[in-house]
Parts: C-alpha cells; sequence; structure tokens
C-alpha cells in the first residue's frame, strides 16, 4: 500500500477531530469514528467475500493513534493471508478464555457454586453441611487441581476411605462433588463426562448404600421406658426441656420443632402446620396436637406473648439452638439416647401396642407413604386417625403403669379403619 495513502491523521488533528461528530480515513482501512456527543472510538474497514465488514480497535483516547494504526496494520496483514480478522480475534479471546478456565480449580468452583446457589437452600445450616463435607473430604485431594482436569480417579480417592464407614456422608458427597463438575462443566471450565456420576461410572466402583453397611439407627428409647422418662423430662426445667416435651408428644424432627413460629400453631384446632420450607419432605405437614402437647403450648404462649418462636433461644429473635435438647439428655445422664430416636420410639410403640396402621404411623412421622401411583390416590392425609394415634401415645406417655401391660394401648374401631 502506498506511502500516501496511509497516515493521513495527526494526533493533534485527531485530537479536533474527536469533538465533532462524523468518520475520519487514516489510510488502510483505519477511521476514527466520533458519534454524537463526543464518543470516539476506531473501527477497522475491510471487504470480505464481497461483503463490507468493520472490527472494533477501540475507543479513543484510551487507544492512541499509535496504537490504533499498529492494530490495524495486524489486521490487514491477517486478511493479506487469507485469514478474516474479526474471526481470527474471536477465536485468539476463546483459546484465552479456555485456558484462563483450565487454571479455575475445583475449589474455586465450589465457593462459586455455593455463591450462586446460595437461595436454594433452605437454611443456612444446609448449606453450611454443603460446604463443610467438601471442604473436609474433596479440597484436600483436588481443591488445589483444574477443575477441568478432575477426573474420576481423584474422585474414588476422595470417597474410597469413607465410603464403608461413612456411607451416607460419602454418598451425598459424591453427589455434591456430582453438581459441582456439572456447574464447571455449563461455565465452560471443563468438558466431558462427570466423573462423579453414579449410573454407568462410580457405581461399577463402590457398593450400593444399601449394601455397604447395616442402617446405622439413631440410638433410640425402648418405648417400655418412656413414661418413666417423661416424668422425669417433666421434672426438668428451661425452654430445652419443653421443647423436647413437645418433640416427643408430636413425633417431630427436631428442625421442625425448633423453628416452629406462632403463626404455625392453632390451638383452637389443635392442630400444628410445619411448612414445606422446613420439612425433609419439601410437603406441607399438619400435626394433630393433643391435649397434652396443647397444654404444653398454652405455657409457652404465656411466656412468648404469643410471637415469635415457640421455643425461642437465649435471645428471643432466634430460635432454640439445635444442639440444646441433646445437651438436656446428656444432663439428664443419658447420653446413649438422641433427640430422634424417640421418632424411633413412636414407631416402635405403634406398631407393638397398637391396631394402627403403618401407613397412619408413617403418616404421622412426616414420611412420603407408599410409591408414585399410591400417592397419586391418597389425597388426604389422615389426619383424623393420625390424631386419634397421637392422642393414644401422648396416653401412653404420661401413664407410668403403660408398661404394666402390653395391651394397655390397643386401638379399637377407628384404628382398624386405617
Amino acid at each position: 500500500m502506498a506511502a500516501r495513502t496511509l497516515h493521513k491523521l495527526t494526533p493533534d488533528l485527531v485530537k479536533r477531530r474527536a469533538k465533532k461528530p462524523g468518520l475520519y480515513g487514516d489510510g488502510g482501512g483505519l477511521y476514527l469514528r466520533v458519534t454524537p456527543p463526543a464518543a470516539a472510538s476506531w473501527v477497522f474497514r475491510y471487504m470480505l467475500q464481497g461483503k463490507a465488514r468493520e472490527m472494533g480497535l477501540g475507543s479513543y483516547p484510551a487507544i492512541s493513534l499509535h496504537v490504533a494504526r499498529e492494530r490495524a496494520r495486524e489486521a490487514r496483514t491477517l486478511k493479506a493471508s487469507g485469514k478474516d480478522p474479526i474471526q481470527a480475534r474471536n477465536d485468539q479471546l476463546a483459546s484465552e478464555r479456555r485456558a484462563a478456565a483450565r487454571g479455575v480449580t475445583f475449589a474455586e468452583c465450589v465457593t462459586a457454586y455455593l455463591a450462586a446457589h446460595r437461595e436454594s437452600w433452605r437454611n443456612a445450616k444446609h448449606r453450611a453441611q454443603w460446604q463443610a463435607t467438601l471442604e473436609q473430604y474433596a479440597n484436600p485431594i483436588m481443591g488445589a487441581v483444574p477443575v477441568s482436569e478432575v477426573d474420576r480417579a481423584m474422585v474414588i480417592r476422595v470417597l474410597e476411605p469413607i465410603w464403608p464407614t461413612k456411607n451416607e456422608t460419602a454418598s451425598r458427597l459424591r453427589g455434591r462433588i456430582e453438581a459441582v463438575l456439572d456447574w464447571a462443566t455449563a461455565r465452560d471450565y471443563r468438558s466431558g463426562d462427570n466423573p462423579a456420576r453414579w449410573k454407568g461410572s462410580l457405581a461399577k466402583v463402590f457398593p450400593a448404600r444399601s449394601k455397604a453397611r447395616k442402617v446405622q439407627h439413631h440410638p433410640a428409647l425402648p418405648y417400655r421406658e418412656l413414661p418413666s422418662f417423661m416424668a422425669k423430662l417433666k421434672g426438668e426445667e428451661g425452654v430445652a426441656a419443653e421443647a423436647l416435651q413437645f418433640t416427643i408428644l408430636t413425633a417431630a424432627r427436631t428442625g421442625e420443632v425448633i423453628g416452629a413460629t406462632w403463626d404455625e400453631i392453632d390451638v383452637e384446632r389443635a392442630m400444628w402446620t410445619v411448612p414445606a420450607s422446613r420439612t425433609k419432605t419439601s410437603r406441607e405437614h399438619r400435626v394433630p396436637l393433643s391435649k397434652g402437647a396443647v397444654t404444653l403450648l398454652k405455657v409457652r404462649r404465656k411466656a412468648t406473648g404469643g410471637d415469635g418462636f415457640v421455643f425461642p433461644g437465649a435471645r428471643a429473635q432466634n430460635p432454640l439452638s439445635d444442639m440444646a435438647m441433646l445437651a438436656l439428655l446428656r444432663r439428664m445422664g443419658r447420653d446413649d439416647l438422641t433427640v430422634h430416636g424417640f421418632r424411633s420410639t413412636f414407631r416402635d410403640w405403634s406398631e407393638e401396642m397398637t391396631n394402627f396402621a403403618g401407613s397412619v404411623a408413617e403418616a404421622a412421622l412426616g414420611h412420603v407413604v407408599g410409591d408414585k401411583v399410591e400417592a397419586a390416590y391418597r389425597r388426604g392425609d389422615l389426619f383424623e386417625k393420625r390424631r386419634a394415634l397421637m392422642t393414644a401415645w401422648a396416653k401412653f406417655c404420661s401413664d407410668p403403669n403403660a408398661t404394666a401391660s402390653a395391651d394397655v394401648v390397643p386401638i379399637r374401631g377407628e384404628a382398624n379403619a386405617g
């Protein structure tokens, strides 16, 4: 290209032109475009296969005339070699992004995944469990590894030590690693199959959860010992003692009880409605309240004013700690028990001491009853049958003589209808 067709502009001329809208050529396809009111930028204009194309080279004055000329020269060289300057630049940027992505570590992806899904967890405790398991088990082995290089061998190294002894934790950890790697693939940080996938991959390496080891039950009190335990519990003072009584009487989960608020309680109808956001099944759960449970709630309403949490913690605006009831059991000298274990006590009692159908007891525990087909036909929640069951349970809990005979609590009539 002849020298006279290049470098038509000077720095001073560019400075003056940058204040007046227009298109000013420097030669060789380089132009300064000024749009109202005074936004100036450099462009390289060229023809490709009979079509006019335009490539941005940066804004002025951030990009000087000298730098713009150098960029235009590079573009002309690419075009002369048969390449499209715009496509070549896009390919270069994509290559740089891939190179940068290859440097993103698994630990960084964990942090980003947790931030992106912050609102998807029902509570902060669940999110903390996610983070804790990944940081404790996965990060020490592959946290510093680029996520693009995480393979099945690494995932196996993470899971293998805990699969036989902490199978439930290991299974959840596998699912969490799979979710993080899926997210990384969606963000183009990695490609290919997910090495943490179960079907067709890790299922060939590890035994299924059901075969890995026997189910570890929560330590539970034999149901025949419950009435005497309840009598002792009623002698304990404090919110934790009342919360534990309520937990036992309703056969509810710890999180459901400590998170209970007064707007969920209908004392007049003797019903507690646990919202779907706080149940393990993500379904609303109506709990029939026995007279004993209602009496306990009336005491709590006087203590709290009927506002906020039913069982508040040290600060009224916060719920009772999820460790408070367990600590109470330890103070009572019952380190052998867990709060969750009382649900097993209830289930054993229902099975051994009543004629209620198993589906009624399972519904009382907030479990999903039956398979999908059965669930489709079962529209109700067996509420009235559960009310009768919980009334019998409360009677058993408060009757110290109930252990004397195995036929003290059999329920007739309505129970047989279950």
